[in-house]
């Protein structure tokens, strides 16, 4: 293979580079971050953000949280309606505080993906929106202390340049005129058509301080390139607009994830002359039964009970960027390019005279032979030379010495090299990683033990994970205490496919066993618990594979059985089963099938009332206060995790379950929760809660009960 020479000059620098970074949200990604204990919530975050230690990130996006799901779950906004705001939900603006206080020189980014659905009677662009962003923004620097650097208009459904310049004229009267503006992040072929009508639009041209876009390196099978195209990028150069990768993808496993991750880094840039690229998504604090629960996640931690959590190859894929380079520094362009046996070399040079080179060789076959000569003006002496390898990675080489004004690499296949004249880097870690644990079974949450401040919880119990809705801690309807109230009152304007809210918690290999909550129900309103929750949705779409005992207000109970994967689940009980269930003919709306159905006319609303779901093999028993109302025998789900669900109008109004568009959104119930109860089958397995503990007391001997810590966010 012949040699390659590379030219890493300082006199003739390109482009500002911007940083590198990954996505926190998109879909709740860190839902059960928050609920790690100390010291690992914060080693975690360390290996994330912390300067020279682990993947060392310059810049980061995140959700700005909107009621809806958005991937792997929904995140609590802080306004769910017009006339309501509060700053202390959710666990966004925590991570962003502590992402900051580990590096302050970080560049923080955000974009909505899913919307409560007053804003604009379901129409996101609209000045309802911008104001609703300004809300978020002040909340970020009145109560978190944050600064954001830049916002996007909203991710991946569509363009308006009218509300670009809305949102510009709000941030600046409202006081953040410095918050850059980006736009408009999508991933379709069409993507940049926006960028033919700025010229006529000169106030969307003013506004607009970068142009941000989807998947220029995606390489999964099937998919067509992202790449920016050399007409837009003679565009962007023209209007001087940089362009921003806001968000790709690496959907690989092991140590082929970190050998993607630096070539989708280097070539972002190579191939589209994308000056920031942000990966989806950092750490996978989700359940298994969630959409991408491990892959591209560069840490996974959903142990939360145990404080285990586990590093993947691809955080170091980051830290060969991240603990090499800093925003600021510029792009040499005659420091890079593709290798001619595949790979590729990016350069960088930092304003004060040192350099990085980043070298990737996917694909190659053999040793590449690379030549890098640097200009006098450059810092002298040897350079530190840090190696990836599938059988090692982020290790520390030999420096390479500086000799007749250039260095020589001989970079093997399958490897990703960083050679820079920087020093202090390290490959962070911590001993005593607590082992795995299966979540505690049985299992009480009577959502009472979070003290007198909720907030200091982002009003979020321990362990749930909100899948679409939200569902946060409140002031019991009944007098004092806590319990558990799904909090949107009407459908968002929903990124993904909408369907109802519900939240999960549990163990996805759970097999027979009693769950039980009480409810409280409002006039109109529904609510529901389910068992063997084996499935959330693709990622686009959220329909749960699940049994389901849902009652409303008249007391009308049914039991369902929810077919996600688009209703193609094939029913596996008995022959009398299969039966009765083509009997009844295709499901019904978001792939629902009814079983059973009973009348229970005690059943009112204002007051508690006992739902249990039994599942003991294909035999599945729902009892309200204690009586059995429906039993069925099914043998769909034979496993799975439980949740509670806060339907829509009604049981006897199907019409009002369609009303779920952007014109008609429709009216979500808003039930309380509380006593959660979940017990394996067997005898004395019903599910029975003394007064003491319904007034919020202690828990039962012999239950799991898990305490939160007295403070969840420091500083909140």
């Amino acid at each position: 293979m012949p040699q390659q020479t590379f030219h890493v000059s300082a006199s003739s620098p390109g482009a500002l580079f911007e940083g590198i970074g990954a996505v926190n949200g998109g879909g709740a990604t860190s839902v059960l971050l928050k609920d790690y204990p100390e010291p690992q919530r914060s080693q975690i975050l360390d290996l994330v953000f912390r300067p020279k230690f682990g993947a060392s990130v310059s810049t980061m996006l995140v959700e700005v949280p909107g009621d809806g799901n958005a991937t792997q779950g929904s995140m609590p906004s802080h306004q769910h309606t017009r006339e309501d705001e509060d700053h202390h939900r959710g666990y966004i603006a925590w991570v962003l505080a502590e992402a900051k206080r580990r590096n302050p020189d970080l560049l923080t980014d955000a974009a909505a993906w899913s919307a409560p659905g007053w804003i604009g009677e379901g129409r996101f662009w609209h000045q309802d929106a911008a104001d609703y962003y300004l809300t978020w923004l002040r909340g970020l620097r009145e109560v978190h202390g944050v600064e954001l650097d830049a916002l996007g208009c909203r991710n991946e459904k569509g363009a308006d340049l009218d509300f670009l310049v809305t949102l510009r004229d709000t941030l600046d009267a409202g006081g953040f005129a410095g918050v850059r503006l980006h736009a408009f992040d999508d991933w379709p072929a069409d993507k940049f058509d926006f960028l033919r009508d700025l010229p006529a639009h000169p106030r969307a041209r003013a506004a607009l301080a970068a142009v941000g876009a989807h998947v220029l390196s995606d390489k999964r099978p099937g998919m067509p390139s992202g790449r920016a195209p050399a007409v837009v990028q003679r565009l962007l150069a023209e209007t001087g607009l940089p362009l921003w990768n806001t968000e790709d993808h690496v959907y690989l496993d092991g140590f082929d994830a970190l050998l993607g991750i630096a070539q989708c880094l280097n070539e972002s840039y190579l191939h589209s002359g994308a000056t920031r690229t942000v990966l989806w998504y950092d750490v996978a604090g989700v359940y298994p039964v969630q959409p991408y629960p491990e892959q591209p996640a560069m840490l996974l931690a959903r142990w939360p009970w145990s404080g285990h959590y586990r590093v993947r190859e691809g955080l170091w894929g980051y830290a060969h960027y991240g603990q090499f380079t800093e925003v600021g520094w510029r792009y040499a362009d005659t420091g890079c390019g593709l290798l001619v046996g595949n790979g590729s070399v990016v350069s960088l040079v930092s304003p004060a005279g040192d350099y990085s080179v980043i070298v990737e060789t996917s694909g190659a076959r053999e040793p590449q032979h690379l030549a890098i000569r640097m200009d006098e003006g450059l810092t002298g002496g040897p350079v530190c030379v840090w190696r990836s390898t599938a059988e090692a990675q982020f290790d520390r080489l030999e420096d390479l010495p500086v000799t007749g004004g250039q260095i020589t690499l001989v970079a093997e296949p399958g490897a990703v090299y960083s050679l820079s004249t920087t020093r202090g880097q390290e490959k962070g870690s911590f001993d005593g990683v607590p082992s795995p644990a299966e979540f505690p079974f049985p299992y009480r949450e009577g959502f009472a033990g979070y003290g007198v401040d909720p907030a200091r919880h982002g009003r979020l119990p321990r362990y749930t994970a909100d899948i679409a809705g939200a569902f946060e801690l409140v002031e019991r309807p009944d007098g004092p205490g806590l319990c558990l109230r799904q909090m949107a009152p009407v459908p968002t304007i929903s990124w993904a496919p909408d369907w109802q809210p519900y939240t999960i918690l549990g163990d996805a290999g759970w097999t027979d066993y009693a769950v039980a909550v009480d409810v409280w129900l409002g006039a109109g309103e529904r609510a529901g618990v389910m068992a063997r929750v084996n499935h959330v949705g693709t990622g686009y779409g959220f329909v749960p594979q699940c049994y389901l005992l849902e009652v409303d207000g008249a007391g009308v109970v049914r039991l369902v059985v929810v077919r996600g994967k688009e209703n193609k689940a094939e029913l596996v009980g008995d022959a009398e089963q299969q039966e009765l269930i083509r009997a009844r003919g295709a499901a019904g709306p978001g792939g629902e099938l009814e079983l059973a159905r009973a009348s229970v006319p005690e059943v009112g609303t204002g007051q508690w009332h006992r739902l249990e779901l039994r599942c003991a093999g294909s035999e599945l028993v729902g009892s309200v206060d204690g009586a059995e109302v429906v039993r069925v025998r099914d043998g769909l789900y034979p496993t799975g995790q439980v949740g509670l669900l806060a339907g829509g109008p009604a049981i006897e109004d199907p019409a009002g379950l369609a009303a779920r568009s952007e014109a008609a959104p429709g009216v979500l119930s808003r039930p309380y929760f509380a006593e959660l109860e979940i017990v394996p089958m067997g005898a004395g397995s019903a599910c029975q809660v003394d007064p003491a503990a319904r007034a919020g007391g202690p828990g039962q001997v012999g239950f799991a009960v898990v305490r939160a810590p007295e403070v969840l966010y420091p500083g909140a």
